[in-house]
């Protein structure tokens, strides 16, 4: 069976300081991973973030480790300014999460979260 994409989202950050913008998309994919199975993809900037079971499951074990509720995904954000930014977090609980975090010069940060389809 073939991957199927459906979009959850698609969003953009509008930076009024060179009229540029950050832009994501969301979506729902049925086999990601090794295993073939259900999570989501985040495309921004070039770079595609895959929420799957096996890699949550490392993620969920770091911050565990660090006692957080959330863990940043600093290898797969883009922080290298302070005042523009996307920020990649695991969120724990149930239903695990995938939250986004944009800010553009001229703009306020934009947080959306999105529920993972799966639990580890």
């Amino acid at each position: 069976m073939a991957n199927l994409k459906t979009v959850l989202d698609q969003w953009s950050v509008k930076d009024l300081e060179d009229n540029s913008a950050i832009n994501v998309l969301v979506e729902a994919c049925t086999e990601l991973g090794n295993s073939g199975v259900p999570g989501i993809q985040v495309v921004s900037m070039g770079q595609i973030i895959t929420y799957e079971p096996n890699i949550v499951e490392q993620w969920a074990y770091k911050a565990g480790k660090q006692n957080q509720e959330e863990y940043f995904l600093e290898d797969k954000s883009w922080t290298f300014h302070e005042d523009q930014y996307i920020k990649h977090y695991l969120v724990l609980g149930s239903p695990l999460k995938a939250r986004i975090t944009v800010k553009t010069r001229s703009s306020k940060p934009i947080t959306k979260e999105y529920e993972l389809p799966f639990e580890v």
